[in-house]
């Protein structure tokens, strides 16, 4: 039963996710900590009828829809103390008000990393097999593949170049470890010791291109990396090398990505995209070396229960006086997603 020592908590997130977040005895294990109202979601803080929970609310578990916490809702929310995000990042939700009040943030997005890394690697080890090929080929002709035809696959010493140790970047690196790949990493803020220790070698991101088989993008979506694979870089990735992003489309100058595909140079996995969807008429939907995912890499379905699972876990620690494991800090902001 809810007691006056606990804090008030209330939901602010796209009602829809709610049911796959906080399930029942997921739900009934936040209501051990919280005095919260499964019945109430906010989706507009302007509404008026949100207006009496928010004067009353020390913690915000939020999660995708929730609007942007800015001056207006801070003022609404005299008692906020904690935003606790049952999503990935929190760059589009927090602003300079909530830092200087004085709140403490904690995401999910170690959670959300799992499956994206889980993703990313089932598609190096497909890619590697060269399986969409086969498989086209195979529909085509009713014939296995001819000895010429295989002597380029598998995954023995494939060379995989992995482009920032974000958290599904290090997360990829560790599922790599059990396979006889040659991994490569390029970020600006790994050293070649902690690379090392990583299980990669460190490079310069010139070096990763031009020197791996399969590239897959793990940077955050930050201006340093608008674009960071322009032209110039698509163009190092040598014949017949495979692009993989399940990151971010901003990352890639998307028109040069699109001239190196028509052309059939590269092939691509492309979970993401810039824009996002794309228009309708864009080539790379009917390319036979694009494999095009509507953004599915991160959690989905029966995986949202671990993102719930991580909120309620910072709000028993909130409620024990115990810091977050997964906080977010203002200057973190700078350089992840």
């Amino acid at each position: 039963m809810p007691t006056a020592e606990q804090p008030r908590a209330v939901f602010a997130m796209d009602p829809v996710h709610l049911p796959l977040l906080f399930p029942p005895p997921l739900m009934e294990r936040l209501r051990q900590s919280a005095r919260i109202d499964p019945s109430l979601v906010v989706r507009d803080f302007a509404d008026p009828a949100t207006a009496p929970a928010l004067a009353q609310a020390e913690v915000l578990i939020t999660g995708w829809g929730c609007p942007r916490l800015d001056d207006a809702v801070l003022a609404a929310a005299p008692r906020l103390r904690a935003v606790l995000h049952a999503a990935g990042s929190v760059r589009s939700l927090v602003g300079d008000a909530l830092w200087q009040r004085g709140v403490t943030v904690s995401s999910a997005v170690a959670a959300n990393a799992r499956p994206v890394a889980e993703y990313t690697l089932a598609m190096i080890l497909l890619a590697g097999k060269d399986v969409l090929g086969h498989r086209d080929r195979f529909r085509a002709t009713h014939l296995p593949p001819s000895p010429a035809e295989t002597a380029g696959i598998g995954n023995v010493g494939r060379r995989v170049g992995v482009i920032g140790a974000s958290r599904v970047g290090r997360r990829l690196l560790e599922l790599l470890r059990p396979f006889e790949f040659a991994v490569s990493l390029y970020d600006p803020y790994v050293d070649s010791v902690e690379a090392g220790a990583l299980g990669a070698r460190s490079r310069t991101l010139e070096d990763l291109l031009r020197g791996s088989d399969i590239v897959s993008l793990h940077a955050p979506d930050i201006p340093e990396t608008h674009h960071m694979l322009d032209r110039a870089g698509l163009a190092l990735i040598p014949d017949g090398g495979v692009l993989i992003n399940t990151s971010r489309g901003a990352l890639v100058d998307h028109d040069a990505l699109t001239d190196e595909l028509v052309s059939g140079r590269i092939r691509a996995v492309l979970d993401v995209t810039e824009p996002e969807p794309l228009p309708a008429d864009s080539p790379l939907y009917g390319l036979p070396n694009v494999f095009l995912t509507p953004h599915i890499a991160g959690s989905l379905g029966n995986e949202l229960e671990r993102l719930g699972r991580t909120a309620v876990e910072e709000l028993e620690r909130l409620v024990a006086g115990v810091p977050p494991v997964c906080e977010v800090r203002r200057g973190d902001l700078a350089r992840v997603a």
